[in-house]
C-alpha cells in the first residue's frame, strides 16, 4: 500500500522565481542564461513522499529554473548508496551517521542543514505494554520486548529504521521472535501493517499526520533521543549534475523555501509537519 501524499498549491506558488538556479558548478553567480539545466535525479526517503513534502517541493523548484527533477524515494540507507555508486545527483536524507560516513569517504561535495521533525513511538489504542507511562522511549522499548508485544519494524536500511536499531540498543535490548515483525516497506505500508496487527512501531511524525485514517496512536514522544534531522547532499561523482545538484541544495535552504517547510501542513493538520534548519550546525 501506498500512503497518498497532498500538494499544497498554495504553498508551492509562494515560492518566488528569483529563488532559481542561476549560478555555475562553482557556485559563482551568473546570468540567467547561463542558469543549470538538465534532469536532475534526487534520491530521498519515504518520508518526504508520504508526508506531502515532496509535491510540493519538486514542482516548486522545476519551476523556478531550468532543472528537471527525477525522485526516487527509498530509504535514506539506499539513498545514500544510489549517490555512492552515482546513480544520483544529490540526496535529501535523515541518517546522519550514515550521511557522515558518506561525507568522510569523499563522496559528498557539500551537506547543509534542511530540516527537522522528529520520530514517535506509535502503537495500540490498548496500549497493551503500558509503553505511554514507561518513561521515555527506552523504557518503553524494554516493556514491548518484556511482555513480546507485537512491534513492526521497517527492516529497510532506512533513516527511521537506522535510529529504532540505535534505540533498542540503547534499550539494552536485542529484539528477534515472533513479536518482532519485520516488514521490509517505507513507513506509511509499515504504519498500516502496525495498525492491522495492533503493533507498536517507529515512525517520522509527519507521516503519522499524514496517515490520519490508521488505528495507531502517538504513544511516546519528545526529548533529544527522538530528534529527526534531514540534510541535503551533493554527490561527488564524474556523472553528477553537478549544477543542477547545487542549485537545488542553494534552493532548498534559501529562505523562501525554508518559509515553505516550516509552513507544510498547517492548513491541513493544524500544525507544521517539519521545523526549518537551514544555517544550523
Amino acid at each position: 500500500m501506498r500512503v497518498r501524499s497532498w500538494a499544497i498549491t498554495v504553498l508551492v506558488a509562494a515560492v518566488p522565481a528569483t529563488t532559481a538556479c542561476g549560478s555555475d558548478s562553482s557556485g559563482s553567480d551568473t546570468a540567467a542564461t547561463a542558469a543549470p539545466s538538465g534532469q536532475m535525479i534526487l534520491a530521498t526517503t519515504t518520508s518526504t513522499r508520504d508526508s506531502g513534502l515532496l509535491d510540493t517541493l519538486v514542482p516548486a523548484f522545476e519551476d523556478a529554473g531550468k532543472c528537471s527533477v527525477k525522485t526516487v524515494a527509498v530509504g535514506s540507507g539506499q539513498a545514500i548508496d544510489l549517490g555512492a555508486r552515482g546513480q544520483a545527483d544529490v540526496l535529501l536524507v535523515h541518517s546522519p551517521d550514515a550521511e557522515q560516513t558518506f561525507m568522510n569517504q569523499g563522496r559528498g561535495a557539500s551537506r547543509l542543514a534542511v530540516m527537522h521533525n522528529d520520530f514517535v513511538l506509535v502503537g495500540p489504542p490498548a496500549d497493551q505494554a503500558k509503553a505511554a507511562g514507561a518513561g521515555g522511549i527506552e523504557p518503553a522499548l524494554q516493556a514491548i520486548a518484556r511482555t513480546k508485544a507485537a512491534f513492526a519494524s521497517r527492516a529497510d536500511e532506512s533513516g527511521t529504521h537506522a535510529k529504532e536499531l540505535k534505540l533498542w540498543k540503547q534499550a539494552g535490548v536485542t529484539p528477534s521472535g515472533s513479536w518482532y515483525i519485520e516488514t521490509g516497506q517505507g513507513m506509511g505500508p509499515t504504519l498500516t501493517i502496525a495498525s492491522q496487527k495492533r503493533a507498536y512501531t517507529l515512525s517520522d511524525r509527519g507521516t503519522v499526520l499524514a496517515t490520519q485514517n490508521l488505528d495507531g496512536k502517538i504513544l511516546v514522544q519528545g526529548g533529544q533521543a527522538l530528534q529527526n534531522p534531514y540534510h541535503v547532499i551533493v554527490v561527488k561523482h564524474p556523472g553528477t549534475n553537478v549544477g543542477c545538484a547545487q542549485a537545488f541544495s542553494r534552493w532548498i535552504t534559501s529562505a523562501p523555501t525554508q518559509r515553505v517547510i516550516g509552513s507544510f501542513g498547517k492548513r491541513r493538520y493544524g500544525q507544521a509537519l517539519f521545523d526549518p534548519d537551514a544555517g544550523a550546525t
